[in-house]
Parts: structure tokens; C-alpha cells; sequence
């Protein structure tokens, strides 16, 4: 069954019908993908004292800001209007172009309303299917322009980004040290055969100490560069940078959808 995902789009963007073959039509209960996926260590000794599974009509703007509205990056234009809630339980981001080739984008961000230092941070999304767009679920620092030390000032931590021009490729990526000049970045490419289909959970676990990022409840990078030790909020968002691929050779929409995000923190 094809249930239909309806966006109203005013002005610059036209009515969008999308039409979601598998994410809108089962829903796999959060208490099974928490214990699939969640990293055993963390089911027993962690507490989630944050999340959001999206079952309701519109975004909660309690846990959630529109992030950088208006902005343009690259070659698109941030705007709410990209982003929807189903009301079965998912959050869908999109890319769209209109009809005079403008591309448009979407974020939500925690900032001013969650903001934690340390804990396991999990997401559980389908990735977007065009060239072009790269997606992801990330950490900001609100002091990232800041340089000379990530302790103190934070570290865009990416707990994945994904594009179509490698589809069956995670990215984990670190940056700090601000975007300009003085940007360091290191990061980690991991090979993950079907990653592109379906549903998967991505998880990062901060101490002190490191950074140990997770696909699937498997770990697959563990780091201790540029650890953070300062609050940062979270980011949902899709991306038209020329990280994935030509955006000319896209098709569009195209669309990432979140089933959750939930953090946890250790109980003692």
C-alpha cells in the first residue's frame, strides 16, 4: 500500500506529492529498534533522557528550531517548507528545485532548547536516493568559528553524512578550528554494502576521552581527536554542497526520513 505524503508549498515552491513506498507504511516499534541496534553496553548502563520518535502532526517546536532559514548554502536555499511530519511516525527532510531550477534545503536544529555534553546520541533514518544531495545527523558547537582548541570550544561532530555518489558508503567526519582558514577536519569512510536501502541506526558515543561512532549497533570508528568538552546541540538536514554529486544530474525530490532521535546518558 502507498500512502501519500502531502506538503503545501507557498510561493517559490509548488504542492509536493510525495509518494512513500515503505516508510510511511509499517512502522517498526521503537522498543524493537532500540533493542536491535542500541549498543548492549548502553541498554544497561545508560538512561535516555532525551528523544523525539515523531508520532505526532507537525514538528515540536518544544524540542525543535527551524535551523538557518533563509540561508543560502551553495546552491541552496534553507527552508522550512522542505520538511514534514506524517503522522505515522517518521520525519521527512527534502531537496526540492522548482520551476525555475532554485534548490531548497531543510534543518532542525536543538539549539537554546537541548544542549549536553557527553552521552550516546542514536537516530534511526532511510537515506535520500538522488546524485547531488548528502544528508546526516550531526553535533554543532555554538562556539564552532572559534579556534585554537576543540576542548573548549566543540567540534562539528557528524555522526553520519550519506550521498548517492558512494551508496553503499557511511561517512563519519570530524571538523574544528571554525570553517575558515585555520578548519581542520579528519574523518572515516565506512564500506557498508546496502546501507542505501531500507532503514538503519546510527549512534555516537562521547566521554572525555574519545568519540566511538556506530551503524547498525556495530562500531565502526573510534577516535580521540578534537574531543569535546562543551555543550552541543543537535542537526538533522539534508545538503546541496557538491559533496554528492552535480545537483544537475539529480532528480528531485528527493528525501531523507527520520523514525527517531534519542539520547542517553550514563546512570551513575
Amino acid at each position: 500500500m502507498k500512502n501519500t505524503l502531502h506538503f503545501m508549498y507557498l510561493f517559490h515552491i509548488p504542492i509536493l506529492l510525495i509518494l512513500n513506498h515503505s516508510a510511511c507504511s509499517h512502522r517498526t516499534p521503537a522498543s524493537e529498534a532500540s533493542n536491535n541496534f542500541t549498543p548492549e553496553h548502553i541498554q544497561k548502563n545508560y538512561k535516555m533522557v532525551w528523544n523525539d520518535e515523531f508520532d505526532g502532526e507537525s514538528i515540536d517546536t518544544g524540542k525543535w528550531n527551524f535551523r538557518a532559514e533563509g540561508t543560502v548554502r551553495y546552491f541552496a536555499t534553507v527552508d522550512r517548507k522542505t520538511i514534514g511530519v506524517d503522522g505515522k511516525g517518521y520525519v521527512h527532510i527534502l531537496v526540492t528545485r522548482d520551476e525555475n531550477g532554485n534548490y531548497y534545503v531543510g534543518q532542525l536544529g536543538t539549539q537554546g532548547k537541548f544542549e549536553t555534553c557527553f552521552g550516546y546520541f542514536e537516530c534511526r533514518a532511510k537515506m535520500n536516493r538522488s546524485i547531488g544531495p548528502h544528508v546526516s545527523f550531526w553535533l554543532q558547537s555554538p562556539d564552532i568559528a572559534k579556534t585554537g582548541d576543540p576542548q573548549i570550544n566543540g567540534t562539528e561532530i557528524d555522526v553520519f553524512e550519506y550521498h548517492r555518489k558512494t551508496p553503499d558508503v557511511v561517512h563519519h567526519n570530524l571538523h574544528w578550528d571554525g570553517y575558515g582558514a585555520d578548519h581542520k577536519t579528519t574523518g572515516m569512510q565506512v564500506p557498508w554494502p546496502g546501507i542505501g536501502e531500507g532503514f538503519h541506526t546510527f549512534g555516537l558515543e562521547w566521554n572525555k576521552n574519545e568519540y566511538v561512532f556506530y551503524v547498525d549497533g556495530k562500531e565502526t570508528w573510534r577516535t580521540t581527536t578534537a574531543v569535546s568538552h562543551r555543550k552541543q546541540y543537535l542537526i538533522l538536514s539534508t545538503e546541496l554542497t557538491g559533496f554528492g554529486g552535480n545537483p544537475s544530474e539529480g532528480t528531485f525530490p528527493d528525501t531523507v526520513t527520520f523514525d527517531y532521535v534519542r539520547v542517553y546518558k550514563p546512570l551513575h
